[in-house]
């Protein structure tokens, strides 16, 4: 089975279609790490996925508060949390404990980790890694992304999104 997929999305808008396809897949209990330079479409595929599980409002960046949780709900019996993760200005892997960050991934949500890199020691491996590249596609400032599972249920989400 394989779990390597690449994709070029020539626009912002090519991401924010590519999140609405990927929240299909999504479940409770997945780990996703972003990875990629300054402006590489991390938080904007964040901000597209949350718009497609069904939040409504602002997707603000965590990158000063390290995480941000977002209460999905589908009806009046089932949601999920989805914690955003911005470890950008992260520094201090005791601070990861004393926090309580740990706790965050569980049977019930789903934590998308941008800058995992700088917390590499705490945190668990993802079911599926994210790669940002900035490429020209066809006359524009695209990007082109690689995923991967590193999970069975992270293969199972990557073969639902591109199947």
């Amino acid at each position: 089975m394989d779990s390597n997929f690449t994709l070029d999305l020539a626009d912002e808008a090519a991401t924010l279609d590519f999140a609405i396809t990927l929240a299909k897949a999504i479940q409770p209990n997945l780990t996703i790490y972003l990875h990629g330079d300054l402006g590489a479409g991390k938080t904007t595929l964040v901000r597209g996925l949350l718009h497609a599980l069904g939040h409504v409002g602002k997707v603000k960046s965590p990158t000063y508060t390290l995480v941000e949780p977002y209460e999905i709900r589908y009806n009046v019996t089932s949601s999920l949390i989805l914690y955003h993760f911005d470890l950008y200005r992260f520094n201090d892997e005791d601070e990861w404990e004393s926090t309580g960050f740990r706790d965050y991934f569980n049977a019930h949500s789903v934590c998308v980790i941008e800058w995992p890199e700088k917390a590499q020691n705490v945190l668990p491996i993802p079911d599926i890694d994210i790669t940002f590249s900035i490429k020209s596609i066809a006359d524009n400032l695209g990007r082109s992304i690689s995923l991967s599972a590193h999970s069975k249920q992270g293969q199972q989400c990557l073969h639902a999104t591109f199947t």
